[in-house]
C-alpha cells in the first residue's frame, strides 16, 4: 500500500501517518528525515544537500526527488510507504508521479484532511503542554481537569510553542492555500483523492482511513 497524505498544517497528518506505519507494517517517509539521513550517510545525493544547506540554501526540488529515489531503493519500502510532507506543490508533485511511475511504485491513494479553518486556529493556538512530562492539552477543547495542574503529573509549568499562534497559522494556512492546496484538483483529477474529516476525533479519522484502505483492497 502506497499512500500520501494531504490537509493544512494541524490536520493530524503526522498522527495518522505513524499509525498507518504502525497498524499496516509501512514505511513513513519524511522529506526532512530523509535529508538528515543521505546527510549523515554521505550518499552521493546527501553530499549534494549538504553542500545546498551549508551555502545556507533552500535545497532544489531535484535533490530531494534523488533523496527519495535513493530511499525507494531500500528493501524496508517493499510492502508499502507513506508520504509526510511532500509534495508540496504541483511542480513537485509532477517530478513525484514521475519517478513512481519509473520505479513501477504508483500511488495507491492520495487522502486529504479536510477541516475548518477557524475551528483548527483554535485546535492549534489553544495547544500547551506539561514542562515536566510533556502531556498535550487545549484551552477549549482538552483543558486540564484543574486549572494549571498537570492530569498526569500534578506539575504546574506548562510551555507553548512560539508558533501556536492565532496570526501564525493564519499565515501557515495561506501558504498553504497558496501551493499546496492546488494538489487537491491535481489529484482528484487523476481518480486518487480520498477525503476524511480531519475536525473530529482522531480515531474517528483513523476509522474512515481504514474504510478507504478495505474499499482499495477489494
Amino acid at each position: 500500500m502506497r499512500l500520501n497524505l494531504i490537509g493544512p498544517p494541524g490536520a493530524g497528518k503526522g498522527t495518522q501517518a505513524h499509525r498507518l506505519v504502525e497498524r499496516h507494517n509501512l514505511v513513513q517517509l519524511s522529506t526532512g528525515d530523509m535529508l538528515r539521513q543521505a546527510v549523515t550517510a554521505g550518499t552521493e545525493i546527501g553530499l549534494k544537500a549538504k553542500s545546498v544547506m551549508d551555502a545556507g540554501q533552500l535545497v532544489s526540488d531535484e535533490i530531494v526527488i534523488g533523496i527519495i529515489s535513493e530511499r525507494l531503493d531500500n528493501r524496508d519500502v517493499r510492502n508499502g510507504f507513506v508520504l509526510d510532507g511532500f509534495p508540496r506543490t504541483l511542480a513537485q508533485a509532477d517530478a513525484l508521479a514521475g519517478l513512481l511511475e519509473e520505479k513501477r511504485m504508483p500511488l495507491d491513494r492520495v487522502i486529504l484532511l479536510e477541516v475548518d479553518d477557524e475551528a483548527l486556529v483554535e485546535r492549534i493556538s489553544g495547544r500547551f503542554t506539561c514542562s515536566n512530562c510533556g502531556a498535550g492539552y487545549n484551552d477549549t477543547l482538552a483543558p486540564t481537569k484543574q486549572p494549571g495542574v498537570c492530569d498526569k503529573c500534578g506539575a504546574t509549568e506548562f510551555s507553548r510553542r512560539s508558533d501556536d499562534n492565532a496570526e501564525t497559522v493564519r499565515e501557515r494556512l495561506l501558504a498553504y492555500y497558496k501551493s499546496t492546496s492546488p494538489l487537491i484538483g491535481y489529484y482528484h483529477a487523476k481518480d486518487l483523492l480520498s477525503r476524511v474529516d480531519g475536525m473530529g476525533e482522531m480515531e474517528a479519522a483513523a476509522a474512515a482511513i481504514e474504510e478507504i484502505l478495505a474499499a482499495i483492497r477489494g
